[in-house]
C-alpha cells in the first residue's frame, strides 16, 4: 500500500485543502517554527509518511528570483546565541545546524520574524529567500528520518514593503505549486 504525500503548509490561504488530488493529506501548522514544529510531528504520527512536503510562501533576499522555487538546504536565521556559538546555531546542541534536502536549488533563512529590512549575514550565508517554518519542518523530518522536500512561492523582496507584497501575493503561487505536485505524484517510487 502507498504511503500518503503529507504536505505542512502555514495558512490555507498559501493553499486550499480543496484543490489537493485525493491521496495527498495536508496539515495547516500556522506562523512560525514551534507551530510547524508541533504539525510535523502529528502529520508524521498521523500519516506515516515516506516523505515530508512542504509548500509556503517566502520573501527573496536573491533579487534575481521569482516564482515557485525549490529548496536544497535551510539554515536557522533567528538564533543569536553568541559568543556561545555563532550565529544561526544552537549552543551545546549536537543537531545540525543544516538540513539539505532531497532535491532543490536554493537556501533558505528560517527564522521567527517577518523580514523587512536588509540583514546582510543573509548574504554571507548565500541565503537566496527567507520564510518562518521551513527549518523546523526539516528539523523533525530529519529526527524522524524522513526525507523532504520544499517549494516556496516568493511574494515579496524582504524590505520595507513585505507585508503588503505579502498581503496582495499570498494566494498567487498555489496553482504553480499544484503543477508541481501533479509531477510529483507522476514520478516514480525510488
Amino acid at each position: 500500500m502507498k504511503k500518503p504525500l503529507v504536505i505542512i503548509t502555514a495558512l490555507e490561504r498559501e493553499l486550499s485543502s480543496q484543490k489537493l488530488p485525493s491521496g495527498v493529506e495536508i496539515i495547516y501548522s500556522g506562523v512560525g517554527k514551534i507551530n510547524a514544529t508541533l504539525a510535523t510531528i502529528q502529520a508524521i504520527n498521523s500519516f506515516k509518511p515516506s516523505q515530508v512536503l512542504n509548500f509556503g510562501t517566502a520573501g527573496k533576499i536573491n533579487s534575481t528570483l521569482m516564482g515557485l522555487v525549490s529548496i536544497n538546504r535551510v539554515i536557522q536565521r533567528d538564533m543569536y546565541a553568541e559568543p556561545l556559538a555563532p550565529r544561526g546555531r544552537v549552543p551545546f546542541c549536537s543537531r545540525p545546524h543544516e538540513y539539505f534536502s532531497v532535491q532543490g536549488q536554493y537556501v533558505c533563512g528560517s527564522g521567527d520574524s517577518f523580514v523587512n529590512a536588509h540583514d546582510p549575514w543573509l548574504i554571507e550565508q548565500s541565503v537566496d529567500i527567507v520564510d518562518m517554518e521551513l527549518f523546523a519542518i526539516a528539523a523533525v523530518a530529519h529526527e524522524f528520518k524522513l526525507p523532504w522536500r520544499s517549494f516556496k512561492f516568493i511574494t515579496d523582496d524582504a524590505n520595507e514593503e513585505s507585508g503588503n507584497e505579502w498581503s496582495r501575493n499570498v494566494n498567487v503561487g498555489e496553482n504553480l505549486f499544484l503543477r508541481e505536485l501533479e509531477e510529483i505524484l507522476e514520478a516514480p517510487l525510488s
